[in-house]
């Protein structure tokens, strides 16, 4: 029997039958996991960004870490442009413009051979490959709360299955050549926004024909959403240290970079596997509570993985950081989206997604400086105590967590 949810908004709006659901959610969010399959499936260029940086275009670490930084730097203005254009023009056509234009950046940046023309496409590439992400966290947010939690939490399981088969293909692919990763990566995005095109309907809220209220003012006098937001920066300065200096350190040891993509294809196999059943054990749970375990387990397992030298204890680490990884991404975007005001959903979430792209900017240039002037055993001391404070941090602010989702809106 086919099975309809008439309170998915925009559902009869044009006169259209409502949204059929499949396993309890919406056409909308299984099309909108193609894409985050496909795409993460496609991405194989960033994880292995410092990697060609280094070997490939002779670059230091620490250049090659500056234009890492620079791919976050684009990846800010990305996340609020992508909040903004999800409100002004709609969730559907800000994911096409994103998948479209990274398609091109990414293609310039693989074609780019002087310092400020790679630090330039990589900026682009940032501009354009984070677009998607808050205004398909609008859309998701547009639909009632009771599906949220499942909803972001299959969009992140696709995005890890893809990311799994990304990080062994490019780890195989790198040892022949770092080349076709990029025309492999810009393929992926003309396909995502195939499927964008033919799959997405809009779920933007009908608004009256009045002003749009301005961001800043009612941002600045959401404390909580300001509290929250700098704690996420931290967070992702400290997890994108996975992606700054773990491959730097594993190349110290003598392990190149198909051992490099088997712990990241490690980290995607246990969130594929361990993240649908984590979804059904965490929902009913407190999320200051899961949140703050889970920060202090990425901070303890990345503090691990830097200061390790065998394949066994990486290993042993990328279990850790994994299960935080997994705890964060089932209440990450549901916890955000009960932060935000209706008439600014999407340039709420925009924001939320844009602690991403800062932690992308302070990451490799805090975890460079650490490593190359403190050693990798410091570094790994400041990634274990970030992630006790970060627990502390969370559970403080439980309690306005919970208020604000038992009163939305306001």
């Amino acid at each position: 029997m086919t099975v309809y949810d008439t309170s998915i908004p925009g559902a009869a709006a044009l006169g259209s039958p409502p949204p059929r659901l499949r396993l309890g959610l919406p056409d909308l969010v299984w099309a909108l996991a193609a894409t985050h399959f496909v795409s993460r499936a496609g991405a194989v260029v960033q994880s292995f960004l410092v990697l060609y940086l280094t070997q490939e275009q002779h670059l230091t670490p620490t250049t090659a870490g500056a234009v890492v930084a620079a791919v976050g730097v684009g990846g800010i203005g990305s996340q609020m442009l992508g909040g903004w254009l999800g409100d002004r023009i709609g969730r559907r056509h800000t994911m096409l413009v994103g998948f479209l234009g990274t398609a091109v950046a990414i293609v310039a940046l693989g074609s780019a051979d002087t310092v400020p023309v790679i630090w330039a496409t990589a900026a682009g590439v940032g501009l354009m490959a984070d677009l998607f992400r808050p205004a398909g966290s609008a859309a998701v947010a547009d639909l009632p709360p009771g599906q949220r939690i499942r909803a972001f939490g299959l969009l992140f399981w696709a995005a890890n299955l893809g990311f799994s088969i990304a990080t062994v293909t490019a780890g195989i692919l790198a040892q022949h050549g770092y080349g076709i990763l990029f025309w492999i990566n810009a393929t992926a995005s003309v396909v995502a926004a195939l499927i964008v095109w033919h799959r997405v309907p809009e779920t933007r809220p009908a608004t009256p024909n009045q002003p749009r209220p301005a961001l800043l003012p009612r941002l600045l006098r959401d404390r909580l959403m300001i509290t929250m937001v700098l704690i996420y920066v931290a967070y992702f300065t400290l997890f994108l240290q996975t992606f700054a200096t773990l491959p730097l350190v594993m190349t110290a040891d003598g392990q190149g970079p198909a051992a490099y993509g088997a712990v990241l294809a490690l980290n995607g196999i246990i969130i594929v596997v361990g993240q649908p059943l984590a979804v059904r054990l965490l929902a009913g749970r407190d999320p200051s509570t899961v949140l703050g375990v889970s920060m202090l387990l990425v901070g303890v397992g990345v503090g691990l993985s830097v200061m390790v030298h065998s394949s066994v204890a990486h290993a042993g680490s990328v279990l850790v950081w994994s299960l935080g990884e997994i705890g964060i991404a089932v209440m990450f975007g549901a916890t955000f989206a009960d932060l935000a005001p209706a008439d600014l959903r999407g340039r709420y979430m925009g924001v939320a997604s844009a602690t991403w792209s800062f932690g992308a900017v302070f990451g490799p240039l805090v975890g460079t400086v650490l490593l190359n002037h403190a050693g990798r055993a410091t570094l790994g001391a400041v990634c274990a105590i970030t992630g006790i404070a970060l627990f502390a941090g969370h559970r403080a602010l439980g309690p306005a967590l919970r208020c604000r989702a038992a009163t939305p809106d306001e």
